[in-house]
């Protein structure tokens, strides 16, 4: 080789030395510039700012950071849950219920696991569906507010609780009356009976309990189980004597030439007794 080329050879590989001590420089700094974060009462500030900002993603995200980087910090915990809240406000609920959800398996019972409750409770509320749909976001909203009820009855999230249980319920009794009206239309009465029993047992305070004491009427009937068929009709009179619901049953165990009769041994006597009342009267 070359006097000239020797020469070349030498300076690629000073450059590439250079390049590699400038990158490794370059790494050490931003190394050190991770394992010496702001302090956590810094990084909280911040994310509680950009929370004030509107600037939601952004906020979970440094929420996050505070717990990654300082997880033994007084405002690590209380960071997980704020990061949830944030996602929530985002608009992104899969990221909301799996840091709200995190933070109950990590400090159950803790001062923020109201809030932590509230965030899933919400972000599945908000998903609720029409009742031909999947009402898993329901049952699961559903069992979020009963825990606040339960748990944590004087928390400021547990006051509107009784609104939303109602509201879920309502949905979830829907779906299996819309169920149960297929099956009665189908003319497979067993499993229509099934779904109105359901409504019956364990959504008796919802509206459509009267609608599933007269579809039992009209299902019972047709296997010819004629005195199940006169105790709903018994049940429902005397509660909503006024129902449209009770009119037509009446007509129908009239037209078989029967009329209501209640009996107390019956398991839907048995059912619906054992729910307490709230305000159940007469409908129009």
């Amino acid at each position: 080789m070359t006097f000239a080329g020797d020469l070349k050879k030498a300076l690629v590989l000073a450059a590439l030395g250079i390049a590699l001590a400038v990158s490794a420089c370059a790494s050490n700094k931003l190394d050190t510039s991770a394992l010496n974060p702001d302090p956590p009462t810094k990084m909280f500030s911040d994310a509680d700012g950009m929370m004030s900002k509107g600037h939601f993603d952004d906020a979970a995200k440094q929420f996050e950071a505070v717990d990654r980087e300082h997880p033994y910090s007084p405002e690590a915990r209380k960071s997980i849950v704020m990061a949830a809240y944030a996602y929530y406000r985002a608009g992104k609920s899969p990221e909301a219920i799996a840091s709200a959800e995190r933070y109950l398996q990590l400090h159950p019972g803790t001062k923020e696991a109201p809030l932590a409750h509230h965030i899933i409770a919400m972000a599945y509320f908000e998903d609720l569906k029409t009742a031909n749909r999947d009402q898993t976001a329901a049952r699961k909203a559903l069992e979020q507010f009963k825990i606040l009820r339960s748990q944590y009855p004087d928390s400021e999230y547990s006051r509107d609780a009784d609104n939303k249980i109602r509201i879920c319920n309502d949905n979830l009794a829907a779906q299996e009356m819309e169920v149960g009206r297929y099956y009665l239309d189908q003319h497979n009465y067993v499993a229509a009976i099934n779904r109105f029993k359901t409504v019956v047992k364990d959504y008796q305070t919802t509206a459509h309990v009267e609608e599933a004491l007269a579809r039992l009427v009209e299902a019972y009937m047709a296997l010819g189980v004629v005195s199940e068929a006169q105790n709903a009709a018994a049940i429902l009179g005397h509660n909503y004597p006024d129902s449209r619901w009770y009119k037509d049953s009446y007509a129908l165990l009239q037209s078989g030439g029967v009329g209501p009769q209640l009996d107390a041994s019956s398991w839907l006597s048995k059912a619906w007794n054992s729910v307490p009342k709230f305000g159940l009267g007469s409908s129009g």
